[in-house]
């Protein structure tokens, strides 16, 4: 589904992000990416839905690689993924509902059929009674549910997920990780960078850790040499 084959990505001012890099992500997996910051954590992640293209090696996408994508192949692409910011993103001037539809409108969907995905997508993330408010008038935690709500509006096949509790307190960081759990056993392939090791370490799922640019460790690589 994400395949990094030997990936290299170089910027012009600060360096190399990733150094000789291949990852592998399954069909309906949840990977952890860790380590410190500036380890190329958010780099896979951009990598992965093709904001960035590598300076060097393959990405290959459900598919679509970088070697060869159009930009309306990568398009097509986006339309299939959520993403899902630690800044959260909302459009301070809708309310939650309209948060929602607008990751709608912007691909095209036929306005008949926005207001039961949004409502259902809100259901799912447990704000159906806030539909009408304003970003303003919500929680932090609850910010984080409006986007994740837009980013599964879609039903897409993999949520990639950039520090999402990196704002959030103890109690809202363990709701919205138990969330994404939820969306993860339901079907959708979760790839979630995050800071937060003890939210790490109280789950079995596998954990990915880059240092400098490099994996250091794969608990899958791990589980089979074992």
């Amino acid at each position: 589904m994400i395949r990094l084959t030997h990936v290299t990505k170089t910027y012009a001012r600060s360096g190399t992000a990733l150094s000789d890099v291949t990852l592998r992500v399954g069909k309906g997996e949840f990977v952890f990416l860790t380590g410190p910051s500036g380890a190329g954590k958010s780099t896979i992640l951009k990598l992965s839905y093709l904001e960035e293209m590598p300076t060097s090696g393959e990405v290959k996408v459900s598919g679509v690689s970088s070697a060869t994508a159009s930009r309306n192949d990568v398009a097509k692409l986006r339309r299939k993924l959520g993403i899902v910011f630690q800044d959260f993103r909302l459009l301070e001037n809708r309310t939650a509902e309209q948060n929602v539809s607008f990751a709608l409108e912007v691909i095209g969907t036929p306005k008949a059929n926005i207001p039961n995905k949004v409502a259902r997508a809100l259901t799912q993330v447990g704000l159906a009674s806030k539909a009408n408010a304003l970003p303003r008038e919500l929680s932090g935690g609850e910010q984080q549910r409006v986007a994740i709500a837009r980013a599964l509006v879609n039903d897409p096949f993999l949520l990639i997920a950039d520090e999402p509790t990196g704002n959030l307190d103890e109690r809202a960081t363990r709701g919205i990780f138990q969330l994404l759990r939820e969306i993860n056993a339901a079907g959708t392939a979760v790839v979630m960078a995050t800071h937060n090791l003890e939210l790490v370490r109280s789950s079995d799922f596998r954990t990915v850790e880059l240092d400098h640019g490099k994996i250091v460790f794969d608990s899958a690589a791990e589980g089979a040499a074992s």
